[in-house]
């Protein structure tokens, strides 16, 4: 069998750290697809990331085909079938949000031409450094000989957060809970829907008040990362690099017929968000493709915490424009 190639950025990370085996053993693509990672890192970090690829060797893993290292994009990317964008400068002390902005919009800019200049025609292309959404934006626009489809956005660990809350919430397995629905940016204002859910079958409003519902889930779920930080010191790796997994797995191959997850793509105006700007739905996804949920009832709850978090997206698009 052929091996797909993978390029992973941000290689010397703790995400990749978690997310490099987890691939090389074939949790992402199965037991019988082989694989050749390519690991991309600034410079900086080659030792690093050499010794991350001696690991990798030194396991044995037999759907391993071959290892790479590079800071180069344009070898990273080059034939790549599935992209992981992981690497992204960090938020630090006194950098307000739009500092931020500013330093990752430069590199997923570059990210975006070298994706547009080597990797495979149909490539799928994860975002998972932050801030997700306007970083995927970005590689949209300086990839313009790739569909726009090709990109999307992690929101899956807000959508597995938002799930094992409510699960523990009722005392039931998170297999019980289907159909939560993450809408908008990865950030403090997206909107964790469970006018929509069920909970074995029901639903979930019926089984939890909906005082819990406003006041303690909604800005739990929207805080989480934000409380492991100082719990930890760090952001998340495992819990980021188990949904990316998971995120592309389902891109790959399909959604379960009853159930969808919710992924961040690029806007085509579904429920009157506004055209391109990357924003997290409730999909389906089948044969490599997504589709967005179509039909789900808004009432003005929703729509209020929906405008809340296109406005400030939409917000970012403009502190990024020069770079579009």
């Amino acid at each position: 069998m052929t091996p797909i190639r993978i390029a992973v950025t941000g290689a010397a990370g703790r995400i990749s750290y978690s997310l490099l085996f987890r691939i090389a053993t074939g949790e992402l693509l199965g037991p019988q697809q082989p694989v050749i990672l390519q690991l991309l890192d600034v410079e900086a970090m080659d030792r690093v990331m050499q010794g991350v690829a001696l690991e990798l060797l030194d396991c044995a893993f037999p759907l391993l085909a071959g290892v790479t290292t590079t800071h180069v994009p344009d070898e990273a990317f080059a034939d790549a079938d599935l992209v992981f964008l992981v690497g992204a400068r960090p938020r630090g002390p006194g950098m307000a949000r739009k500092d931020l902005l500013q330093a990752n919009a430069r590199i997923f800019a570059e990210q975006g031409r070298a994706l547009n200049r080597v990797a495979a025609r149909e490539s799928r292309i994860l975002v998972v450094g932050n801030p997700v959404n306007t970083n995927a934006l970005i590689a949209i626009h300086n990839a313009p000989d790739l569909d726009p489809r090709q990109f999307s956005a992690m929101t899956r660990l807000d959508h597995n957060r938002a799930r094992s809350m409510l699960a523990a919430r009722c005392q039931v397995p998170v297999t019980a809970v289907r159909r939560i629905s993450i809408w908008g940016n990865h950030s403090a204002t997206m909107f964790p829907d469970l006018l929509h859910a069920e909970v074995e079958g029901r639903p979930a409003l019926e089984r939890v008040p909906w005082d819990w519902y406003v006041n303690t889930f909604i800005p739990q779920v929207q805080h989480r990362g934000e409380n492991i930080i100082d719990l930890e010191g760090r952001s998340s790796a495992g819990s980021a690099a188990h949904a990316a997994i998971e995120h592309m797995r389902d891109w790959v191959f399909a959604t379960p017929q009853d159930d969808w997850v919710s992924m961040a793509v690029w806007s085509d105006g579904s429920y009157g968000i506004a055209r391109d700007i990357v924003f997290s739905f409730p999909v389906t996804t089948r044969q490599q493709d997504w589709q967005v949920v179509s039909g789900l009832e808004l009432d003005d709850f929703c729509r209020e915490h929906l405008a809340a978090t296109e406005k400030e997206l939409l917000e970012e698009r403009d502190a990024v424009r020069e770079l579009l």
